[in-house]
């Protein structure tokens, strides 16, 4: 049995009300990213990336567009420090970009950071500790004071060891401090902090200190992060001195919702990894978070034009497999299985081309798969719960057939039949053989050999009946001659059909298309007929000509319910 009393709530509710980012609907700008791909997402790797793998990876995040860039703990280890000097050595990095690395507050670890970015143009020196009421008391097991000077001793260092650098190189160096497990500390303990450490950096308006505020786990509701985030944003002293950054964890499965909450409620910086790896469940996926801002009209600074060789570079480097329905990436991100769902999208994609409409507006998919260079072929996919239209659009875009809609439920029983025989999806070869073996190349027990249309001579009944059909027709492969009068070929034909015993049957409607151009051209014709016993059926005819092709589809529905009688 699972005991849910073991658990308390380890999250700070902010002492006042801060709820003001709630009558901000939407989010009209995109704020300053930062990518961690290469620090917190490589740590979290099974098997970490390998330099070839990094400097791939970091060319991605450049053409993507992200100007700061977390590269790696050099502290840590040599492979961190390693692909810190190779980007830097090899003059790989460029001149509006900043290179972030990250460091304990402490003091042998932050000297050897500012070892590791000798010759860089532009850095951000990066540095933490924990400060949650857990760690102080678990792992530090010190007062909030002890947690302050481990701090402001760190702050004072590196202010003291950038001055020397900047006197030294003129290397633009700027800083970053995140209260550690902030979302487990208390509100206005994390002011308290952070406030001391911008007084120990000489933190100005005009040089002002990235104040990151991570959710390292995630504890709370996006709306009690937001809350805590406004909270912090009115309380910090000297706020204009400070750049207020997120780094939302995904323990909850909420990182997404708790970076929009949090812009919303005041933040200008977002820190996090492609499609969300990272540490346990991983970090907000930045490529959602950008993309949910490209759907609402906003630009989100960072080009995803080609995701899915972005997703291959990822998936390469990191040897981590991106879901089948990651938001935007995913094999399945813009598939409908669902019948009522395949046949909004295809009324959608009508819409579009019919209206010329400025605007995107498909049903079901808030963005165009071809901005991202995701084809329309997989988004409607079969399966025994996908609908008549689903059906008719994949086969339309196969084969250029365009079924009246009258047709769609005759058709899709017949999909939806084969696919619960089979057990799984139908692919579009499947579909496009089904209806061929259905209409186009069915056999039965009339066949056409010849044909041959006339005007009857003057009489009265020509009047009447002024077309003529002559022809063979075969019954089960016994060939018949045949003639008959009407008042065009298809009473003709019908009346001609007579002689061989086909009767009982009523024309209803028929519709016809081309489906080729040229001196080859083709056209289909759909025929809608009422069987004796009084149901519709339908047939198909493909013929150059559009009357001999009325005349097959005919057939093709005669045969098909002489086969169901059988």
């Amino acid at each position: 049995m699972m005991d849910h009393n073991k658990y308390t709530r380890q999250f700070f509710m902010p002492p006042a009300a801060c709820t003001d980012w709630v009558e901000k609907t939407y989010i009209d700008h995109a704020p300053v990213w930062c990518s961690v791909d290469l620090r917190d997402g490589n740590q979290a790797l099974v098997t970490p990336m390998q330099l070839h793998e990094k400097l791939r990876m970091f060319r991605t995040l450049i053409d993507i567009g992200f100007k700061e860039i977390e590269i790696g703990f050099p502290s840590a280890s040599e492979t961190e420090y390693e692909i810190i000097r190779t980007l830097i050595e090899q003059d790989l990095v460029p001149d509006d970009v900043t290179l972030q690395v990250l460091v304990q507050a402490r003091p042998e670890l932050i000297k050897k950071t500012f070892e590791s970015v000798k010759g860089a143009k532009n850095v951000i020196i990066h540095f933490y500790n924990s400060t949650s009421t857990l760690q102080r008391k678990i792992v530090f097991q010190k007062d909030m004071d002890g947690i302050v000077d481990i701090a402001v001793q760190g702050a004072k260092l590196i202010r003291q060891l950038t001055e020397e650098e900047i006197a030294r190189s003129g290397m633009n160096i700027r800083y970053e401090y995140s209260p550690e497990s902030y979302t487990g500390t208390e509100q206005d303990f994390a002011v308290r902090i952070c406030h001391e450490v911008m007084e120990a950096l000489g933190a100005t308006k005009e040089n002002p200190v990235i104040i990151n505020l991570p959710a390292t786990v995630e504890m709370c509701t996006p709306n009690t992060y937001a809350d805590q985030i406004e909270y912090f944003i009115k309380h910090l002293p000297n706020r204009e001195a400070a750049i207020i950054s997120l780094h939302p964890h995904n323990d909850r499965g909420t990182g997404v919702a708790c970076a929009e909450l949090g812009l919303l409620a005041g933040a200008e910086r977002i820190e996090g990894c492609l499609f969300g790896n990272g540490e346990r469940t991983g970090n907000l996926d930045i490529v959602t978070v950008a993309l949910n801002m490209y759907t609402q009209g906003v630009d989100p600074k960072l080009d995803f034009h080609d995701i899915l060789s972005v997703g291959r570079v990822y998936e390469e480097c990191t040897k981590m497999e991106i879901p089948p329905r990651q938001p935007y990436v995913g094999q399945l991100a813009f598939t409908a299985f669902s019948g009522s769902h395949q046949d909004a999208i295809k009324k959608g994609f009508d819409y579009m081309k019919n209206t010329g409409t400025e605007y995107w507006e498909v049903p079901y998919l808030p963005i165009n798969p071809e901005d991202i260079n995701r084809q329309y072929d997989p988004i409607i996919r079969i399966n025994s719960q996908s609908g008549k239209g689903g059906a008719a659009y994949v086969l339309e875009q196969a084969k250029g057939y365009r079924m009246p809609k009258s047709m769609q439920p005759e058709f899709g029983d017949i999909v939806k039949a084969a696919a619960d025989a089979y057990g799984d999806e139908l692919n579009e070869v499947q579909i496009v053989s089904l209806f061929n073996k259905e209409f186009v190349d069915l056999k039965g027990k009339y066949e056409l050999i010849e044909r041959h249309f006339h005007q009857a001579k003057q009489s009265e009944d020509a009047q009447e009946n002024p077309t003529v059909f002559t022809g063979v027709i075969a019954v089960d492969g016994q060939k018949a001659d045949v003639i008959g009068r009407g008042n065009g070929p298809i009473d003709a034909f019908f009346n001609a059909l007579s002689k061989v015993g086909v009767t009982g049957y009523k024309f209803i409607n028929y519709d016809e298309h081309a489906i080729s151009v040229g001196s080859n051209a083709k056209a289909i014709c759909y025929i809608e007929l009422q069987k004796p016993d009084g149901n519709h059926i339908f047939g198909v005819g493909i013929h150059s000509g559009i009357v001999v092709a009325s005349l097959l589809g005919i057939l093709c529905a005669i045969n098909r319910a002489e086969k169901q009688k059988a």
